[in-house]
């Protein structure tokens, strides 16, 4: 399948800026890029479109060029954003490129004929002098086209906020880049998310103007949940790419939670399933969307793509004993995931020294709002401790806490089948 017709049924094309992309990818190998801010050390799985893309480009036999902002990054895009960007220092943006790095070989090959590569635009940025800047590019730009934008548009209505000269800038740095990896790489091809869509227009005006050349962009849309949510953002913050900022276990959670309104659209822009695949997942969600099977596959790709099958394996491992209630079986790792994951509050070890009465010990937690309501659910064998379930004269004692490695000591109450809660046992 051609690379425009894979994007097509998976609803990853909103845009494209020629109708002669497609016989463009048609006539030969082509590279294309996409480009990744340094704000943070990780990606959060916003970003992974951009990287999905690239894959899909690559998987047609085409080259995908990754760029990490190092020279971008230091002055921000204002596209999407409602409010000036956080100047970072260089030190801080170096460090950023370097880490995000380590993401991108688990979803692109860099051997082979058609290997991807990294390229940081600091190298070719930082080498030209603000005269030269204006003087051979900046005097190709309109600025009745700049403030058109989208991206500057929006600023420019908020008369609080406004943008500076430095975001206003921003679209002619992205703009040089596109030239070039143009002049430098044969790059003809730029992807990007629907926000990006004017930077992209603008590199290939300017790539048009000074090598009368011919290039394209296409784009993806903004990917939100069918709630208008965006993507990856939950009530404990975004969902990253990386284990030391979502752990396996959070980020298989997190797609194993997908709505079944989402569930089949999240495979088809997320995985790399095939369509027929997709089409027997949709099938049975809607003939039993009590197994979730779904839902399951989708986090079992995602899971295994971005952490491995050895992570994949624990996360499963860890969200069958949390269902189960066998949570000893976990190790201290496992048992600090769950407890990161769940509704928290803490207690002194002191006071569990004498012990608390169950009831006591609940009230108050995401269990039981009240002493009526815990007792209740107590004597109707509605609570579990550690996976085992107890009665009304079970006190709780500082050593039923396990360990949760970084965690500290984690007692693990439930409620019924759903309702979990980890009450940390502080020292």
């Amino acid at each position: 399948m051609s690379f425009l017709d894979e994007l097509s049924w998976r609803g990853l094309l909103h845009q494209a800026t020629s109708p002669e992309l497609s016989a463009h990818l048609a006539s030969g190998v082509r590279a294309g890029y996409a480009g990744f801010d340094p704000t943070s050390d990780s990606l959060t799985i916003g970003n992974f479109m951009g990287i999905k893309l690239l894959a899909h480009l690559q998987r047609a036999g085409h080259r995908p060029i990754v760029v990490s902002g190092g020279g971008t990054g230091l002055i921000g895009d204002p596209s999407g954003k409602s409010a000036e960007r956080q100047l970072l220092t260089r030190e801080l943006v170096e460090h950023n490129v370097k880490s995000q790095q380590r993401i991108f070989a688990r979803f692109l090959e860099f051997n082979g004929t058609n290997g991807a590569v990294i390229r940081n635009n600091v190298d070719w940025l930082s080498g030209m002098s603000y005269l030269d800047m204006l003087r051979d590019i900046g005097k190709h730009f309109s600025v009745n086209q700049m403030i058109a934008r989208d991206s500057v548009a929006s600023r420019l209505e908020g008369r609080e906020q406004g943008i500076s000269y430095t975001e206003f800038s921003y679209m002619i740095l992205q703009a040089y880049d596109f030239l070039h990896l143009y002049r430098k790489e044969g790059c003809t091809i730029q992807l990007g998310g629907s926000d990006q869509f004017g930077n992209i227009v603008s590199g290939i005006d300017l790539i048009r103007r000074l090598e009368q050349g011919e290039s394209f962009g296409a784009t993806c849309p903004l990917v939100t949940t069918s709630d208008g949510q965006k993507i990856g953002k939950t009530e404990k913050g975004a969902i990253w790419l990386t284990a030391d900022k979502t752990s396996p276990y959070r980020f298989y959670q997190y797609w194993l939670n997908t709505t079944d309104a989402d569930a089949v659209k999240f495979l088809k822009w997320f995985t790399f399933l095939g369509q027929d695949a997709i089409q027997a997942l949709a099938h049975a969600l809607a003939h039993d969307p009590g197994k979730r099977e779904a839902q399951k596959a989708l986090a079992a790709e995602m899971t295994r793509m971005t952490h491995g099958a050895t992570e994949l394996a624990r996360a499963i491992a860890t969200s069958e004993a949390i269902f189960s209630g066998d949570v000893r079986s976990l190790d201290a790792a496992q048992i600090g995931e769950i407890a990161a994951d769940l509704p928290s509050s803490e207690v002194a070890a002191t006071a569990l020294s004498a012990g608390v009465g169950i009831v006591d010990f609940i009230t108050g937690t995401t269990c039981a709002a009240s002493k009526r309501e815990a007792r209740e659910f107590v004597q109707n064998g509605a609570v579990s401790v550690n996976g085992e379930k107890v009665g009304a004269d079970f006190t709780v004692r500082s050593e039923h806490a396990l360990d949760g490695g970084p965690m500290g000591g984690v007692i693990l109450v439930r409620r019924g089948k759903k309702a979990y809660h980890a009450v940390r046992v502080a020292r």
